[in-house]
Order: structure tokens, then C-alpha cells, then sequence
């Protein structure tokens, strides 16, 4: 069993430093050591060049029962990729949180290999390496159209932080449909929910619907419709289609539809797992994900639209179950309030997370795309 720092940091009279005591130490991670606990030793059995054994990879996936995990990652590793490389590569998957992974250790335990393979949400790196959370910060990306230009000018950057910085190689990139907002009372703008308590499940949602008025809570979306239904929200920022599933159509009126973040994921591997495969199931995972990757993005779009039109009872709702919610779309003046509060809440506030190194990165990558530049943080006396 290789040797390594645990993470979250054990008391100093008690020394961690293998797998298991890793496990241990991490906070409601029991079941995780059960299912990650010989993820590591796919890896070892790679070293054997040449041999004709199947190589078995744990992988931890996207969040459990969304149609990203169920028809996407799920049949790739279990179904797909053994076909394409004729029964060599087999994977087992798990879901991100059935795991017993929290968002924000996600990054570290890949970094440490304790989990070789596996998904970072960019939601949950915020407070440990904000720069990489550039790219889904709330108003960022109003459409499609606007991510898809910000993936490009940011994606090198990303994937070398991630190499260079944490020793993890980025092996795909991923989106869930964007995250909209539905409210329980009528509404014609965003100005109008001023006062209104509003669920968000990442801090710049907040930075970006604190200049609107808005009093936002942070509510972990297992406890989302128990909030809605006992008045404690009165809107709740998830996804469209996401919603539509666990019935908040049926607790909310309108629906505003221009997208806050999209919960952009990253799925890499650690350094040493991926370096200790053969070259040749390399070459197959990079050219599979690929396809993957542009497969989740499409099903994201087409998610997007469906989630409006089920919430709302249009004839585009093939999937979900019709609603009869009121589309509050995004008007000229909601784009230009929006695009304000970026500018002086939203990137602010991330830059005051992320430091002095970041307004240049900012600058460099990002104004390009977006048209706005980053003030650099006054230095301190």
C-alpha cells in the first residue's frame, strides 16, 4: 500500500499516513474506503507491459441519478469501453456522491491518488483553488453560446494547472445543464425578487444576486424541496430538467431562465495512476473521452430546452412531466443588471478568494472573451 499525507489533516499526536488511516480521517467517507479502497491497484497491475490481463479502473463518476451519470458515464465505463478495446479495459463506477465524497475534497483526495480516478466539480474548489473556478462563475455564462467560448479561452489553462499544480491529468471536461431559477410567487424581473430568500448551492450565485436585493441561502439539494415546501425559500436556483424530476414545478409559479453557473465537472486522473497504464489504453481513454465529453455537452443543450419546456407545459417536453409554470424570460434590462453585477460583485469577490495572480490570468484568457477586464487587488501596506 503506497504511502501518503491523509486528508482531511489528523490530529498531530496521531500520524497518518497510508490509505486506510486516510480513509479514516476523512469525515463521512467510511463507505468511500470500501468502494475506493483498491482503486490504487488498477494501477499496479498496469506495470505488467505486455501482459494480456484485463486491466480493472475505479472510477468515480457524476452525481447519481442524473441523466449525465445514468446515460452517459455509467454505460460508457461499463458497457462501452470494455467493447472498444475488446474486453482489456473494464471499469467499475460509483456515483460522485454515493461515494461519500464532499465537493470540496474531491480535488485533494485525486491529488493524494486515494482516489485515482475521478470528478471535480469546479463549485467545490472555491475556497481551495479558486482560480480554477474561473470558468462557471455565476453570470459568466448566460447561454450556451457564451460557455462554449469561455471553455476555449480557458481550457489549456485549466488542464495544465491541474497537471502541473495538483498532478492530476484532466481527461474530460463536462457540464450539467444550466441552473435557473423557480420561484413560489409571481415575478416579471429579477429586480422583483428583492427580499426574497433565495436557495444557491455555490457562493457566487450569491455575489451574483446580492446586488438584485436577494437574501441567498446556501441549502444542500437533498434538503431543496423540503425548504421550498415549508416557506423557508422562497426561490430555488437548481437545474431545469433537475427540478422538473424531484417535482418543484409542482411547489413553484415562474421560472426565470437565464442561467446562473452550469455545474461545470472535471474528470481526471492522478499522475501516477494514469502514468502506470499502458500507452496504448492511454491513447484509448483520451480518444473515448473525447467522444464522451462532446456527447454530455450535446445531452446538456437538449436538456436545457426541455427542462423550460416540461416546467412550463410546452409541447417540447418529451421526458419529464408537464408543469404549468410561467416563463419569466431574461429581458434587456435583466441582461444589463446582470452583466453589472458580474462586473462589480461577481468578479470582485472571486478575485479577493483567488489573489494576486489571478486578475492577470483573468486578463490574459477571459477579457478576451467576455469583453471585461479584472482590476488587480489593491496591495496591502
Amino acid at each position: 500500500m503506497p504511502q501518503m499525507h491523509c486528508f482531511p489533516p489528523a490530529p498531530a499526536a496521531t500520524p497518518c499516513r497510508t490509505l486506510h488511516a486516510a480513509c479514516r480521517w476523512a469525515a463521512g467517507f467510511v463507505l468511500a474506503c470500501t468502494v475506493l479502497a483498491g482503486a490504487i491497484q488498477p494501477a499496479a497491475a498496469a506495470t505488467e507491459a505486455g501482459t494480456s490481463k484485463p486491466l480493472q479502473l475505479r472510477i468515480v463518476g457524476g452525481l447519481a441519478g442524473l441523466t449525465q451519470y445514468t446515460q452517459f458515464e455509467e454505460p460508457f465505463w461499463t458497457q462501452e469501453l470494455p467493447r472498444l478495446t475488446q474486453g482489456q479495459l473494464r471499469a467499475d463506477i460509483v456515483p460522485f456522491n454515493k461515494a461519500g465524497l464532499r465537493t470540496h475534497e474531491a480535488l485533494r483526495l485525486i491529488q493524494l491518488g486515494v482516489v485515482p480516478f475521478g470528478t471535480v466539480l469546479l463549485s467545490g474548489v472555491l475556497t481551495t483553488d479558486p482560480e480554477l473556478a474561473a470558468l462557471d462563475l455565476a453570470g459568466l455564462n448566460p447561454d450556451m453560446a457564451s460557455l462554449r467560448r469561455s471553455m476555449a479561452a480557458f481550457r489549456p489553462h485549466l488542464e495544465q494547472t491541474m497537471r502541473e499544480r495538483h498532478g492530476i491529468e484532466v481527461l474530460a471536461i463536462y457540464t450539467y445543464p444550466p441552473q435557473i431559477t423557480f420561484c413560489t410567487k409571481p415575478f416579471k424581473g429579477l429586480s422583483d425578487l428583492s427580499g426574497r430568500r433565495v436557495r444557491i448551492s455555490n457562493p457566487t450565485q450569491a455575489d451574483l444576486l446580492r446586488p438584485f436585493g436577494v437574501i441567498p441561502l446556501q441549502v444542500e439539494f437533498s434538503e431543496l424541496m423540503a425548504n421550498v415546501r415549508n416557506g423557508n425559500v422562497d426561490c430555488a436556483i437548481t437545474g431545469g430538467m433537475t427540478g422538473n424530476t424531484i417535482g418543484l414545478h409542482t411547489l413553484t409559479s415562474h421560472l426565470h431562465t437565464s442561467a446562473t453557473t452550469w455545474g461545470i465537472s472535471v474528470f481526471g486522473a492522478n499522475k501516477a495512476a494514469w502514468n502506470a497504464l499502458p500507452a496504448s489504453a492511454r491513447d484509448t481513454l483520451r480518444t473515448a473521452l473525447r467522444s464522451l465529453e462532446a456527447a454530455v455537452w450535446e445531452d446538456a443543450e437538449q436538456q436545457m430546452r426541455a427542462g423550460v419546456a416540461c416546467n412550463t407545459g410546452q409541447a417540447g417536453c418529451l421526458t419529464g412531466k408537464p408543469g404549468q409554470m410561467t416563463e419569466v424570460a431574461t429581458s434587456t434590462a435583466d441582461e444589463q443588471k446582470l452583466r453589472e453585477a458580474f462586473r462589480t460583485s461577481v468578479l470582485p469577490a472571486w478575485l479577493q478568494r483567488c489573489g494576486d495572480t489571478c486578475a492577470p490570468v483573468w486578463n490574459r484568457l477571459m477579457a478576451p472573451a467576455t469583453g471585461l477586464r479584472a482590476t488587480p487587488l489593491p496591495r496591502k501596506p
